[in-house]
């Protein structure tokens, strides 16, 4: 399959890979927030570890979601 230019692709095409890009990055931005106000204790594993992975690895969102559902740790109920 040939690549395509930003200009071949159809409308529908351009708003879903914008649309995604945007909630990607909405998402990374939320889980880094997050990381920097949450202390070490509640975070499962180094901080700096979860930094790099939302930052550097190209997710599609599913390192920031790995994060907000496996990272971070529950307080303990009283």
């Amino acid at each position: 399959m040939a690549r395509m230019k930003w200009d071949e692709l159809s409308p529908r095409r351009r708003r879903l890979i914008v649309v995604g890009g945007a909630v990607d990055g909405a998402l990374k931005i939320a889980a880094l927030a997050d990381l920097v106000r949450r202390p070490a204790a509640e975070v499962r594993g180094p901080k700096w570890g979860w930094a790099l992975a939302i930052m550097l690895i190209n997710s599609a969102g599913a390192v920031p979601i790995a994060y907000f559902t496996y990272g971070r740790l529950r307080p303990p109920t009283t």
